[in-house]
């Protein structure tokens, strides 16, 4: 079920309306698309806040308007702290939408008994989905990875009607025997003792 967020309809306002707006707790956003007049409005900030947190893109908006949105664009504060603005698209739920998503691994793999190691190789896929069915995060079982073994852009499990972007053959995670690198602070890289140049011949003078 898609995040509810109540909305307040506002008029277009500047930077001092707007800056009074945030102080009061809530948002500044537009809501605009399918050929329909652009809306002001301001929502709670905590509720944008929990809509980010949770992943969710698609939200049910109530209130001045009632109807699904997506969450098309952010405008952040110069730290990326806080959320400034916001702009929501009219959509439906079976509209196709592009999203960025976090590819997380999840299981563990068979092959890391065998010597081997996961390296995850993507950390986050675009890919185009129904905006109803917008996952919060992509997760990638490991279960069945043995040494060797691969998992591709193309073999990642998707919502249904969609598609990912890129490369079929790109390795998303893989496991492998891992590389050791030679310690070469620890003298592995060559045999006894370095000889002291001008040892031998102090000893000769000795004598």
């Amino acid at each position: 079920m898609a995040e509810q967020i109540s909305t307040v309809a506002r008029q277009k306002g500047g930077k001092h309306s707007n800056r009074r707006l945030r102080c009061s707790g809530q948002t500044p956003a537009v809501l605009y698309g399918h050929g329909e007049a652009n809306i002001c409005l301001s929502v709670p900030s905590d509720a944008i806040a929990a809509a980010l947190r949770h992943g969710s893109r698609m939200v049910g908006l109530t209130g001045a308007v009632n109807e699904s949105a997506f969450i098309r664009d952010l405008q952040w504060d110069t730290y990326g702290t806080y959320v400034l603005h916001v702009d929501f698209t009219r959509i439906s739920v079976d509209e196709l939408v592009k999203v960025h998503l976090t590819v997380e691994l999840r299981g563990q793999a068979p092959g890391v008994k065998d010597g081997g190691a996961v390296e995850q190789l993507v950390h986050d896929v675009q890919i185009e989905c129904p905006a109803g069915s917008i996952p919060e995060k992509l997760l990638v079982s490991v279960n069945h990875l043995k040494l060797d073994d691969t998992i591709t852009l193309a073999q990642l499990e998707l919502p249904a009607k969609s598609k990912v972007f890129g490369d079929p053959e790109t390795i998303v995670v893989q496991c492998v025997i891992p590389v050791i690198k030679p310690d070469l602070e620890s003298g592995e890289a060559g045999e006894g003792e370095p000889e002291v140049i001008g040892a031998k011949e102090d000893e000769e003078e000795e004598e």
